[in-house]
């Protein structure tokens, strides 16, 4: 039996990577997928391939770190579905650089997207959720143990979790829970500027000994936000192959 049948999921940047695999995986157990990204061709693509699949989906051209628009989504949102259900903040860049090198603009670029994306879109959209709903922030594996040359990707990450722990504190009390996923490395565009001499010493490290699949994080997406996951609230789940044990 379908998951997820009748229930609506906004899934930032869900048009590529991590996201899409989500989009198709919670589109596949029954869901109404708002697919929220900033990639006006790649959104379309996205919303084209559910429906040429027989799912339901509907692409919405969202700057997650512009209120504006995120209000203006979340509000379009509810006139067409009356609700939301599912939360997943996946969206997030990198502008890579050591602490030395590092510019303001780098380092504000990816605070507005990664956090304050991530804050404005649970803000707007649990107005529109009831008992049962859920939140999944994304965070990383660097978010817990720091990563050279990632000072501003490392303190949004971490700060995610943190918001993680208020947020489950905050909407539990009103039947939500709010959880993170903390993903290793996954062979996604993102890690396509990380050295190869970088990645060969991560699989080194890792006991599964291979880079994590899009499909991998969009499975425990799937399982926080699942009935089966309703008294897990606040927790940050890695999932990295072990990586880090």
């Amino acid at each position: 039996m379908k998951r997820f049948v009748g229930k609506v999921v906004v899934i930032t940047g869900g048009a590529q990577g991590i996201g899409w695999s989500a989009s198709l995986g919670f589109a596949r157990e029954g869901a109404f997928v708002a697919i929220w990204d900033y990639d006006q061709a790649k959104g379309e693509e996205a919303q084209r391939a559910l429906l040429e699949e027989g799912l339901a989906g509907w692409f919405q051209r969202v700057n997650v770190a512009d209120q504006a628009q995120v209000d203006a989504a979340a509000s379009a949102l509810q006139q067409r579905c009356g609700r939301v259900d599912v939360l997943i903040n996946n969206a997030g860049i990198t502008r890579d650089a050591s602490l030395k090198k590092m510019t303001v603009a780098q380092w504000q670029q990816v605070i507005d997207v990664n956090l304050t994306g991530v804050f404005l879109c649970t803000q707007a959209l649990t107005n529109y959720m009831g008992q049962g709903g859920r939140v999944i922030n994304t965070s990383s594996v660097v978010g817990l143990y720091g990563n050279y040359g990632q000072t501003n990707y490392v303190a949004t990450k971490a700060g995610v979790i943190g918001m993680t722990k208020v947020w489950a504190r905050e909407l539990g009390r009103k039947g939500i829970t709010v959880n993170a996923v903390a993903p290793g490395f996954i062979a996604t565009e993102m890690i396509s500027t990380v050295p190869e001499k970088v990645i060969e010493a991560m699989l080194q490290k890792t006991p599964v000994g291979r880079l994590g699949k899009p499909e991998d994080i969009a499975q425990a997406y799937l399982f926080l936000a699942s009935e089966e996951a309703g008294f897990i609230n606040g927790v940050t789940l890695s999932v990295d192959g072990g990586l880090m044990v």
